[in-house]
């Protein structure tokens, strides 16, 4: 009998997209998945290395796990993901603890790797990070069964000067349009009630394809296929944001309008060091555009905070910037120099405690901001998304709108007496707000 996996995911969701992929194949060959780490004979850990505290983390829980190794039932610690496949040679010295280290670029390969291992003839699989994956390998999907993420591409080739994920996931490959569309059609039969769309860069998807449709063409796709079911697309650059696609979220009854677009940063110095696309002018534009084609959409951004030569002046412009835009959703992440990038080179850095100082006023801002654009949803009528039971007492159940992507922003916590199910879309009265969360009664009336 095939051995017990236990798979523990950090970072992204395209990170949790390869372990599904990884728990498809063990799957296939026989391994039982175990919910419960204490329970496994094999632990995966799929790691991420984007920034300096996703690799501490990383570190971190590997360590931990490999306690199992000493005192429970495991007999083997793999590490996979982003980590091995940027640092693979240095891990390979200093994680004694580590049996296996899998790059991004052989995650199909974890069910051979682990026989060969066994077998005593390998330690480390990281080789060129050129995997993409298709509609026809399996696909044991980790998320509660009404979401589901759409990996519509992989790979970067926007090279950023601060970010090392060309380097780690390679440049972009799109996926080709029927294959994603069959993928598609087999998560909403097995019960997704929600597509996530994700990729390094969505706006890029086909641009590597000679005649190859694109993000605007898939999305009018993915609508077309039967069921009832919420897209949501994340992950869009700014400057890639057309009139045509703006149009098709607008137009497109199962599109959630709601878009993800990181700016990073407005002031044009910043961008220019950074290696972005496009002006604070550009990046302002967008929004106005999809604010007046687009009525009611929601915005996220996301902002790097002390990258170099982000002086007080500059850092007052983001902040201006963020006052005056109001986005619905934002986060900020604190400038870290990733080894091998152009960034890392720069002069001018910002001293940490500063870094965090202005972190924490533009997070302040927005929690204002966003208090202020939830209050205003009160007494307002909304589709609703139950993704479980809620935290108890008068609110028995969580969700969220369309206006609200799992993980990363705030829920609804709804009353109600009927009895509901995770995936049901329910219209619901919003009756009470906080800095990020929402109150709601069904049924409305």
């Amino acid at each position: 009998m095939k051995p017990k996996v236990y798979i523990q995911t950090l970072g992204c969701p395209k990170n949790l997209v390869d372990s599904e992929l990884m728990a498809g194949a063990l799957e296939k060959e026989g391994f039982r998945l175990v919910s419960k780490e204490k329970e496994a004979e094999i632990i995966i850990l799929n790691t991420c290395s984007f920034i300096l505290p996703a690799r501490e983390e990383s570190i971190s829980e590997a360590l931990r796990l490999a306690e199992y190794k000493k005192k429970g039932s495991c007999r083997r610690l793999v590490m996979t993901g982003c980590l091995p496949q940027r640092h693979g040679g240095e891990l390979e010295e200093g994680l004694h603890e580590i049996d296996l280290f899998l790059g991004t670029g052989r995650i199909n390969e974890i069910a051979r790797a682990l026989a060969a291992l066994d077998a005593g003839t390998t330690k480390a699989l990281i080789g060129k990070p050129d995997f993409l994956m298709t509609a026809a390998m399996p696909r044991r999907v980790l998320t509660p069964p009404h979401i589901a993420y759409l990996k519509i591409a992989e790979g970067c080739s926007n090279c950023c000067a601060y970010c090392a994920i060309p380097s780690i996931r390679g440049r972009l490959r799109s996926r080709e349009t029927g294959d994603i569309l069959r993928e598609a059609a087999m998560l909403i039969k097995n019960g997704a009630r929600e597509l996530i769309v994700i990729a390094q860069d969505t706006t890029s998807y086909g641009r590597d394809r000679k005649g190859s449709p694109g993000i605007d063409q898939l999305l009018k796709g993915l609508s077309a296929l039967n069921g009832n079911y919420w897209i949501r697309l994340m992950y869009t650059y700014p400057s890639r944001i057309t009139k045509k696609l703006l149009e098709t979220i607008a137009a497109g009854e199962k599109i959630c309008k709601y878009i993800d677009m990181p700016v990073q940063h407005i002031n044009d110095e910043i961008l220019k060091s950074m290696g972005r696309r496009g002006s604070g002018r550009k990046i302002r534009s967008v929004i106005a555009a999809a604010r007046a084609i687009i009525p009611g959409v929601t915005l996220r951004t996301s902002l790097i905070v002390g990258y170099p030569g982000e002086t007080k002046r500059r850092f007052i412009e983001l902040l201006e910037f963020v006052r005056d835009t109001r986005f619905e959703r934002l986060g900020a992440f604190a400038y870290s120099p990733e080894e091998g990038t152009k960034a890392a080179r720069l002069g001018g850095r910002v001293p940490s405690g500063e870094i965090e100082r202005r972190k924490e006023v533009l997070l302040n801002e927005q929690a204002e901001i966003s208090r202020g654009k939830n209050l205003a949803l009160i007494g307002s009528v909304q589709e609703i998304i139950i993704d479980g039971k809620g935290p108890g007492g008068d609110y028995s159940y969580r969700g969220r709108t369309r206006g609200q992507a799992p993980e990363i922003d705030g829920m609804v916590f709804i009353k109600t007496r009927k009895k509901l199910r995770s995936g049901d879309l329910v219209l619901c009265k919003i009756t009470g707000a906080d800095d990020y969360d929402l109150f709601a009664e069904y049924p409305t009336s």
